[in-house]
């Protein structure tokens, strides 16, 4: 799932002339040049020589600006794959054409590797876009439970759209409370919605103990779990709900490329539901037929098991690195199992504020969680320059 709403960017648009429209300002400029120099020589002036300023160099238009770590956003900087950068480079010429067909190509993938019909696989623009569907057609239907602390956008979306959320603390060691959601279920619920593993915690759920809360729910609540991160798992199939799909249990698993396939920005994501659900969501999704870039890069990559498990390693890495700092500076960590980490350091916010000033941008509070800061994986001189400018920032 995707993460923060995005940092803006001042737009840098150039208007760039036809070749005649350039010709003709080329010649008008000489002319004017040539008409001044002239007149310099004539009136017995040694014409000076200008010396071309060297251009501005443009700010990137996507992705941190040079000198910034940028570990605020969940992004995946180890991709997308090289795989899937081919297929986009292939296809960017038939970007005038409608993506149907890779729509087409890509759920008939993912039906295959999840065995499900193509029917039950929902593709949007992320995994923002079918979960705020989801969020939208359940609102007509009853109540939302959902833990007090998690990615609650798409939520949030369906409250202001009329629907009603109840919010369940977390239990005392920052983890969802099975149990108390449990209680929390009534006959005007019609929905649970868990983001497993956790954001912004990290916290995965033991797979055993989601599956049972899932299975005691009365027979008229669908569970949506948000898998976002699953793939960042050490055991992502038994940590996924999808056999609780197949087995006909109202249940929706959603996922998306923005993570492990590092495609934050070609915005392709799914769910997985009931066949007469998915026929429910379809009409509620904004796009139309999804992007080619996307869905190219997308169907490239979806089985690249070499960058997977590479991607998976570098973050795992990252993810070590930011951990060991963290307790070296005496700071509470929470397990996580993702592309991130929520670290104690007593003032999320000073905390953010003194490393922005160092070029280093991680998230400031969540709420009332004000003691807890999230620190996202990144290249790796990034994460290094956050371990090193921790100890200071927690003593400023």
């Amino acid at each position: 799932m995707e993460d923060e709403t995005p940092m803006t960017k001042p737009c840098q648009s150039q208007a760039i002339p036809s070749s005649a429209a350039a010709a003709a300002v080329g010649r008008r400029d000489l002319l004017r040049l040539g008409a001044a120099g002239g007149l310099a020589v004539a009136a017995g002036a040694t014409p000076a020589r200008a010396t071309p300023a060297a251009p501005a160099a443009p700010r990137p238009l996507f992705g941190p600006d040079p000198g910034v770590a940028l570990l605020s956003r969940n992004e995946n900087p180890f991709g997308p794959a090289p795989s899937a950068l081919a297929a986009v480079a292939e296809t960017a010429a038939e970007g005038c054409y409608y993506a149907n067909r890779g729509l087409e190509r890509l759920r008939a993938m993912i039906a295959e590797t999840c065995a499900v019909g193509e029917r039950q696989v929902v593709i949007s623009s992320g995994s923002t876009e079918v979960l705020s569907a989801l969020a939208l057609a359940f609102a007509r239907k009853g109540a939302t439970v959902c833990p007090e602390l998690f990615w609650d956008t798409t939520v949030r979306y369906g409250e202001r759209l009329g629907g009603r959320v109840i919010r369940v603390p977390l239990g005392p060691d920052m983890g969802i409370d099975l149990a108390a959601m449990a209680r929390a279920v009534t006959p005007e619920v019609a929905v649970v919605h868990i983001c497993n593993p956790n954001n912004p915690t990290g916290m995965l759920l033991p797979p055993d103990d989601l599956r049972s809360f899932i299975r005691q729910l009365p027979g008229h609540v669908t569970a949506i779990v948000d898998e976002a991160y699953n793939e960042l798992t050490e055991r992502p199939e038994r940590n996924s709900m999808l056999d609780l799909v197949r087995e006909g249990r109202p249940v929706v698993v959603v996922r998306t490329f923005s993570k492990i396939y590092g495609m934050a920005g070609l915005r392709v994501g799914y769910a997985i539901m009931a066949e007469a659900l998915a026929e429910e969501v379809l009409p509620l999704l904004m796009s139309f037929g999804g992007n080619t870039a996307g869905l190219a890069a997308a169907v490239a990559s979806y089985r690249d098991e070499p960058f997977l498990a590479a991607s998976r390693a570098a973050i795992a890495d990252a993810r070590a690195t930011i951990v060991a700092a963290a307790r070296r500076a005496g700071c509470e960590v929470l397990p996580s199992e993702t592309n991130f980490v929520f670290i104690r350091t007593g003032n999320a916010d000073a905390v953010q504020k003194a490393m922005a000033g160092q070029g280093i941008m991680i998230r400031g509070a969540y709420g009332r969680f004000t003691e807890w800061s999230r620190v996202s994986t990144g290249r790796p001189d990034d994460v290094r320059r956050f371990a090193a400018a921790l100890p200071g920032m927690l003593r400023s």
